[in-house]
């Protein structure tokens, strides 16, 4: 039974081009959700893990509860689900800022579309939902994805005004052989590394523990939350999202949690989820009372053999960021990137639009300028 609160836009209300073909549901709830709408969150799931619906329920349940933004708009054609759009929606004192449901945890994010279809009515549905729309942002994604280009067509078809933006580099390794080809394959101060400190971790009391599902999860997420408050890591902002995170991938055998404990004590941890033959890095910390012991490197390798071993991963992906110690572990670099795209018919999507303007025609002269000041400084020194 569908929730009252469900609300649907008729195919009269949309572009008369569509010919009333194509219907828009919204939904307010993922519990509404339809059998053949969750379906449809199945096969991005296996690209991954955050394109997937139990990604979304932790984290609306953890980080977006109580706020009346959260939507699931759902585009069908000829009554089959075609395209999902999830988004975040907020009221601002100049309009309704909308952007990709997504947040400071999520590495991957677009909005799931099956075949060539036209993903217009989407957007032209959240502008008349949520009218006056000033901007709308949809980030971190693929720049080079066929769903990046139609995520933008859609915005450009609607009289908005996109432009790309960088996010961040994304390390991950395109596995090749088996762990001891990859090992081979690695610097020669990393292998030394993982050698040298092995032995001297294990010669002190140290073990390494994995854990891939439910059974005693729940001493080693109070292990993981521990290392993670005596490592140079923030706090987290939402307390309840890692610990949702950990125990519905649990649930699920996907996890990857592995821990290095010096005589019975939690010095480093690591987040890894499988999926689908690909293993994601999502956190990494540890205790820096202990960093002589290079607690970090050898959970990493730990887990790396694991993944390369046993679960005969085609792809280990470290996620977020350019961090250097990535490459030693990494082949390959790509990039996300994200699209802000502006309504010139509010007050704010106008002066936000001349902002992105004018700001990207004074980077060159302002970075020219920086340079030239260095160099000035450099030459007085």
């Amino acid at each position: 039974m569908l929730s009252q609160e469900k609300k649907f836009l008729s195919t009269d209300q949309l572009n008369s081009s569509y010919q009333g073909r194509h219907s828009v549901e919204v939904y307010r709830h993922l519990d509404d959700l339809p059998t053949d709408v969750i379906q449809l969150f199945e096969n991005p799931e296996q690209v991954n893990f955050q394109l997937g619906l139990p990604w979304l329920i932790n984290l609306v349940k953890t980080v977006y509860k109580g706020h009346e933004g959260v939507r699931l708009y759902v585009l069908r054609r000829l009554g089959r689900p075609m395209a999902v759009l999830p988004i975040l929606a907020t009221k601002m004192a100049t309009g309704w800022q909308v952007q990709g449901l997504s947040n400071y945890y999520t590495s991957f994010y677009e909005p799931i579309i099956e075949t060539e279809i036209d993903i217009s009515p989407l957007i032209q549905a959240v502008l008349k939902a949520h009218a006056p729309v000033v901007s709308m942002r949809f980030s971190p994604m693929n720049p080079a994805s066929a769903t990046y280009k139609k995520l933008k067509n859609a915005l450009l078809a609607n009289r908005l005004h996109p432009f790309n933006f960088f996010c961040f580099g994304n390390w991950y390794l395109d596995v090749s052989g088996d762990w001891d080809a990859y090992f081979k394959s690695r610097s020669g101060t990393l292998r030394n590394t993982i050698k040298r400190m092995t032995k001297k971790f294990e010669a002190d009391g140290g073990t390494m523990d994995l854990h891939r599902d439910a059974h005693n999860l729940h001493e080693a997420l109070e292990d993981y939350q521990k290392v993670y408050t005596t490592s140079w890591k923030e706090a987290e902002p939402y307390p309840e999202f890692i610990p949702g995170l950990i125990q519905i991938y649990a649930d699920q055998g996907a996890l990857r949690l592995g821990i290095a404990r010096l005589n019975g004590q939690a010095i480093a941890a690591q987040l890894w989820v499988m999926i689908n033959k690909k293993s994601f890095i999502f956190k990494v910390a540890y205790d820096e009372n202990f960093k002589s012991y290079a607690p970090g490197t050898l959970v990493t390798a730990m887990l790396m053999k694991h993944v390369l071993a046993h679960d005969n991963v085609n792809e280990v992906d470290f996620l977020t960021g350019d961090d250097l110690y990535k490459k030693n572990w990494m082949s390959h670099r790509r990039e996300r990137w994200g699209i802000i795209a502006y309504n010139p018919k509010t007050l704010g999507g106008a002066a936000g639009f001349l902002r992105e303007v004018l700001g990207r025609a004074l980077r060159p002269v302002i970075l020219s300028l920086q340079t030239l000041t260095s160099q000035i400084r450099n030459y007085q020194y």
